[in-house]
Formats: structure tokens, sequence, C-alpha cells
């Protein structure tokens, strides 16, 4: 009887042993599925996790590349000044940060060269230069303007010229308000249109970029400028440009562009500047109030009061030299 009993413990004994390994087992095999599931529990609430080893932080790419989000997930201050602008996106900024009249003007420019692209040479010579008989006679009013803006095909000259036009539009702008400047712009399409019909000139685009210049340079005459490598008074840069133009032409028909742009701008720069001085002149160069308030808001340029200040303060004197 006694050897029964001790057999049947020795039995339960072995049973409750197999029973508690097999126990172990499951919970080892078990371990890692559920550390796994707790990690991507915590991921998904967006709570921190727990560090990993050094070993483990050399194989993962999160350690390699710099994060731009903080520990919430929003986006850091100053990481859109990591990220490239397209350029197309900056193109397009850097054109609508020019000032309005010479942005259009620009635009003008640009569309009636595609446009002399797409027609050829005769095409365009009939449609865009100007004829006083259709212009007068067919109501074609559209040739006086297609006249200022036509540079002719796209070249190295075609390139110079544009940048002029932008820079010495933008100036008169910036100093004058676009108001007055669009007065300036009609006032020489009307001079230059007159000038090229008695000259036979089809287009005057180059004379209205003298023009231009001319009245920048007479408003500060004596101001030392930079043209190619010399310094010059301000009020030679019109026939500096003139002579280079001779000379690259080989022939002294380009200066005639040049002399109509210096007359129409002379004569704009007398009834502005000088002949309002006179006994009895009057400035009725001046936009009226209408088109001031559509143009500008009604709201005066600081640029323009700063600059015509500054010209009226300006005294002639011989100067000091450095150290007295």
């Amino acid at each position: 009887m006694r050897l029964i009993q001790s057999s049947i413990a020795l039995t339960i004994c072995l049973v409750s042993c197999i029973a508690s390994t097999e126990a172990k087992s499951s919970s080892i095999k078990q371990r890692p599925t559920l550390t796994f599931t707790r990690n991507v529990i915590t991921d998904l609430r967006g709570g921190a996790s727990k560090k990993k080893g050094r070993t483990a932080s050399l194989y993962s790419n999160s350690s390699t590349k710099k994060s731009t989000k903080t520990a919430t997930g929003k986006k850091k201050v100053q990481a859109h000044k990591e990220e490239k602008k397209s350029a197309v996106s900056d193109t397009f900024s850097k054109y609508k940060a020019i000032l309005p009249l010479t942005r259009v003007y620009i635009t003008m420019v640009g569309a009636v060269t595609l446009l002399g692209l797409v027609l050829g040479d005769e095409l365009s010579q009939g449609l865009l230069a100007l004829d006083p008989i259709r212009v007068m006679y067919g109501l074609e009013l559209w040739r006086p303007f297609t006249a200022a803006c036509f540079l002719g095909p796209p070249s190295i000259g075609w390139l110079m010229n544009a940048y002029y036009l932008f820079e010495y539009g933008s100036s008169l702008e910036r100093a004058f308000g676009t108001a007055q400047h669009l007065l300036f712009l009609l006032v020489q399409i009307s001079f230059l249109s007159v000038f090229s019909a008695f000259f036979g000139q089809p287009f005057f685009a180059q004379s209205v970029i003298t023009s231009m210049l001319h009245v920048l340079s007479r408003s500060m005459p004596n101001q030392q400028v930079k043209w190619l490598i010399f310094t010059v008074p301000y009020w030679t840069l019109p026939y500096g440009l003139m002579a280079s133009d001779v000379l690259q032409a080989g022939n002294a028909a380009a200066a005639l562009p040049h002399v109509m742009g210096i007359l129409s701008g002379h004569l704009y720069f007398f009834h502005k500047k000088v002949w309002p001085k006179m006994d009895g002149g009057e400035d009725w160069l001046v936009p009226p109030a209408f088109l001031t308030k559509v143009v500008e808001g009604g709201e005066k340029s600081k640029a323009k009061d700063s600059i015509s200040t500054a010209l009226k303060m300006r005294k002639k004197g011989k100067g000091k030299k450095l150290g007295s």
C-alpha cells in the first residue's frame, strides 16, 4: 500500500514540474509580442519611447537626419527657412516686386516681342509699326503704343535695352510717383509719334529709354556715375550711349533715335522743372486728381517727397577736402 502511495506522489510531482516548465516557455515566447504591441501603442499616442542603445543608434536613420518637428509633433519655427524655393515662384515674386507701371511696360515689351516672332518681320512691320495715315484715318490707335514697346527680335541688344528700360523706368517711377510717371510716358509717346512720323521711324522704344535717361541726368547733372571704365558726369551719359551705338553700328543714322529721345525728354524737363521757375511760368504737367487717386490710391509716395526735397535743398559749393 505504501508503494502505491509513493508512486502516485512521484507521478504528481513529475506532472507539476512539466506543467511549470511549459508555462515558463510560453511566457518567454509571448514577451516580444507584448513588447512590440506596447511600442506601437506608445507611438500612436505620440508619447516618448524608450531610448535605444548605442549600438542601435548607429544603424537608425532617425539619428543621422535632423528633425524638423518638436516633441509635440509641430513644425519648428525656422524649418521653413531650410526649404528651397522653386525657380518659378522666385521669379514670379521678383516680377511682382517691380513697380506697377514699369511692370506693365516690361510686360507689354515682352508681349509685343513675342507677337513679332510669331508674325515675322513683314507682318510685324505692317501691324505694329507706326503709320500716321492708319492712325488718323483708320483709327488704328494701338500703333503708337506698339511702336513704343517694340525693341526688335531677341538679342544681346534687346536684353540690354530691356534692362535699361527697367532701371531708368523704376528710378523715375520711384522718384516722381506712378501717376506722374504715367503722364511722362504719355507725353513722350505723343512727342515721339510726331518726331517719328517726321523722320520716318517705324519704332521708337529706344527713344523712350533715352528720354528717361535724359530726364534723370538733368535732375542730377553733376553727379558722378560709372560708364564702362570711365567716371563721367550724369548729364553726359545719354550722349555716351549714343556714341557707343553709333560706333557699334558703324553708321551715323544710329544716333537718330537717341537725338529724338533727348529732344522729347528735354521738352518734358523744361516744362516740368525750368518753366515753372520763370516769371509767369506754370507747371501744366501735373496729373489730374482722379488719376492720382486711381493709380496711387490717394497716397503720396514717400520716395517722391524725399527725393524732391533733396533736389530743392541741394546747394552748390566747392566742398571740403578730407581731413580739413
